[in-house]
């Protein structure tokens, strides 16, 4: 497996472009966040009766996904693995609330196009194509990267 500077090495080769940069910033977190919004909309009616502790937090499809690809970013570092985990926890509970007001699956289908629209436009401005058409991996590489790029301002 690469290191984390491996990954935020290449990662970084098809993301010199300021704007291109600007949009990941807001792009990439709302793509992760819709993710877990239209995961919290599968019915998961057998997790619940299989945990059975009545947590809409944690007996859902999101929380399931979210705790093996944390197996994925401690493995990067302990502190992509804390920030990760960290955004993974406001998505949970960012999505319950959202639930609570909007459609979710709707809402996170919306916010989900949206996001990636701006995307490929960044990758248009930037001249290169997403690292993802490279290595899928490159799905879960990018909100640790953005992460990574914010905290260094």
């Amino acid at each position: 497996m690469r290191t984390k500077d491996q990954w935020f090495t290449e990662y970084s080769e098809s993301h010199l472009n300021e704007t291109n940069q600007l949009i990941h910033y807001i792009c990439v977190p709302a793509i992760f966040f819709s993710i877990v919004g239209l995961l919290m909309s599968i019915p998961s009616n057998g997790i619940s009766n299989l945990l059975n502790i009545n947590n809409p937090f944690i007996e859902n499809w999101a929380a399931l996904v979210l705790l093996i690809t944390m197996f994925f970013y401690i493995q990067l570092s302990f502190s992509v693995f804390v920030r990760m985990l960290t955004f993974s926890i406001i998505c949970l509970v960012g999505n319950y609330f959202l639930s609570n007001v909007l459609p979710l699956f709707y809402t996170s289908l919306f916010i989900f196009v949206i996001a990636w629209i701006g995307q490929f436009y960044g990758h248009k401005l930037e001249g290169k194509k997403p690292s993802f058409f490279k290595d899928l991996q490159f799905l879960l590489i990018g909100p640790a990267w953005v992460f990574e790029k914010l905290l260094k301002k």
